[in-house]
């Protein structure tokens, strides 16, 4: 029977360095996985950059739904539609305000014969966890039914703050391991059982937020990156974009974390939608986008 393996948390939180990694370990040790993304804005963004390790058939990108309540169908069909494999494995990325507690009850709902029971991974960001204000509560929902808690952004942090962090996620999941990623043994994932704790009510219609992309023009230097991500609100918890910089012909991508920690790195292939901004969070708005491009720029 195939395994499925949910990846949750925060915006941010390193579920796409997560799904890179266990990628890489499945295929160095002859597994077949099959991956699913899911985001409000453009999720084929983030599809593209798994080409150069899985072939284009065996990914799927889930965009402009929820798959924790709006897209929860869509989702549970193309899993369905996964052909059998030698070795098969099925990693499902959901979106950084995901309702996970809710995913999980509704996935367990209707799925082939030939899957086990998914069970679902949590990473947890150690410097920023519950530092989200307002969205504290979404922080601690998407642990709760997790069998694995993966930790990141360790490196900047005490001693102090890791065990604090670490004695919080016990009281609400005292059943979940809790791991950093270099210490993750991809042979055992598929053995994890769903989680048997008890999940608080949370009212997800909290965490959805607006959402918005636009077309991103060549940006003449990496400066307009940085004044782009820097100047649009820190209520846009997510900022993504892809474009071409200066004379160079491969296009670059760039993001900027909740924290305001700006990422850009080389975008592996084409964007089949074309060059984007894409924004995640409160006062996401097209004409904020375009305006903020348009000073970039000058």
């Amino acid at each position: 029977m195939e395994a499925i393996i949910t990846i949750v948390g925060f915006l941010g939180a390193g579920k796409t360095t997560l799904l890179r990694h266990l990628i890489t370990n499945y295929i160095d040790n002859g597994w077949s996985p099959f991956i699913v993304l899911n985001d409000y804005e453009n999720a084929n963004l983030d599809a593209l950059q798994f080409t150069d390790k899985i072939e284009s058939k065996h990914i799927r990108a889930l965009t402009g739904s929820c798959i924790c309540c709006s897209g929860i169908n869509e989702l549970r069909n193309y899993v369905n539609r996964i052909p059998e494999r030698t070795n098969g494995i099925t990693l499902i990325e959901a979106n950084g305000t995901s309702d996970a507690c809710s995913l999980m009850e509704f996935l367990c709902v209707g799925l082939n014969d030939r899957f086990l029971p998914p069970i679902q991974i949590s990473v947890v960001d150690v410097k920023n966890w519950q530092k989200r204000e307002e969205h504290n509560e979404l922080e601690s929902n998407q642990i709760q039914v997790s069998s694995l808690i993966v930790l990141t952004h360790i490196k900047k942090t005490t001693a102090g703050r890791q065990k604090l962090v670490i004695r919080a996620l016990k009281d609400l999941n005292p059943f979940a391991k809790i791991l950093t990623m270099d210490a993750i043994d991809i042979t055992q994932l598929s053995e994890l059982i769903p989680s048997k704790n008890k999940a608080q009510l949370f009212n997800h219609q909290k965490a959805h937020w607006s959402s918005c992309s636009c077309d991103l023009p060549n940006l003449p230097n990496l400066n307009c990156i940085y004044y782009i991500c820097q100047t649009l609100p820190k209520s846009i918890l997510r900022v993504k974009g892809c474009t071409k910089i200066g004379i160079d012909e491969s296009y670059t991508y760039f993001e900027r974390n909740p924290d305001g920690q700006v990422f850009i790195r080389p975008f592996n292939g084409v964007p089949i939608t074309g060059p984007k901004l894409l924004a995640i969070g409160p006062n996401s708005e097209l004409s904020l986008l375009q305006k903020v491009i348009k000073e970039s720029l000058s």
